[in-house]
């Protein structure tokens, strides 16, 4: 099962990609498989050299005896080479860590795929739009005709 941010792209341009696992608890990791969880308003942070993910909603699973709070911090596992550059790059005005998917890979382990990322302007999204449409349209012209 793979969870999307579908708005990121969007709403960020993605300055850098990373792959990192994830640290859950049981019934977190069956929830995800179930598909169940929402990286939509979700963000990273880096606290003393570890890096951490807020606002990342799975939901309870509803077999499990202990169940962990839907909206705790997961803590992403990353080298520490991998960290020192988002704090590095972190520093220039504006950046941001957010998760652009999570998933699990070919060995069964749930990554997230995180970006440190920049907000784009309103003005950037409009024209993005326009393009597409125009794009759109000269697809629609060269179909038909």
């Amino acid at each position: 099962m793979r969870i999307e941010n579908k708005k990121a792209y969007f709403n960020y341009e993605i300055i850098e990609k990373v792959e990192a696992g994830i640290a859950l608890q049981g019934p977190e990791v069956k929830s995800l498989r179930e598909g169940k969880g929402s990286i939509k308003e979700s963000f990273g942070k880096i606290e003393n050299g570890e890096v951490f993910l807020y606002n990342f909603y799975i939901a309870p699973y509803p077999a499990a005896l202990e169940k962990p709070l839907p909206l705790r911090k997961k803590k992403l596992l990353l080298n520490k080479r991998e960290i020192k550059k988002f704090i590095r790059k972190g520093e220039e005005k504006g950046l941001t860590l957010i998760p652009l998917a999570v998933y699990f890979n070919k060995k069964g382990i749930a990554k997230v795929g995180i970006a440190l990322a920049r907000g784009k302007k309103m003005y950037d999204k409009r024209q993005k739009i326009k393009d597409r449409d125009i794009k759109r349209d000269m697809d629609r012209k060269r179909k038909r005709g």
